[in-house]
């Protein structure tokens, strides 16, 4: 099957709900994988070295969902509330400083997950309910 087919069979058997839910997952997902050591530790070497080993790459996939998102709301067809599209915004314009301060190894990538987290939920429709 190619790529197009693929593609094409996504959107017909999924709502762009469901399709944004799914990349939140994957790339939260990876993050979660990528960052248990760095979070443990506050030695310079040792989260350079998470980083170099594949954690760099998941915050680089992040931060492009997140640039994908602020790119979105800014649309002029977007219609999603004002005042939503401000809070996306502010959210995407963390996500590029809070990166910017882990590749210092100056932060923790616990509050890169819980945001993302907090996001599937409510694309779940239980913004409410704890992930686990």
């Amino acid at each position: 099957m190619s790529i197009t087919a693929y593609k094409r069979t996504i959107s017909d058997t999924e709502s762009p709900r469901q399709i944004e839910r799914r990349v939140f997952l994957q790339v939260t997902s990876e993050l979660e994988d990528k960052s248990k050591a760095y979070d443990e530790t506050q030695d310079k070497a040792e989260r350079l070295r998470v980083l170099s080993e594949g954690l760099r790459d998941a915050l680089w996939r992040n931060q492009k969902l997140w640039m994908a998102v602020r790119n979105d709301v800014v649309e002029p067809g977007n219609d999603l509330p004002p005042a939503l599209k401000a809070g996306l915004i502010s959210l995407a314009l963390f996500v590029d400083t809070h990166t910017a301060s882990l590749m210092k190894t100056e932060k923790t990538v616990k509050p890169l997950l819980d945001m993302n987290r907090s996001i599937i939920r409510g694309l779940e429709g239980n913004p409410l309910r704890v992930m686990e």
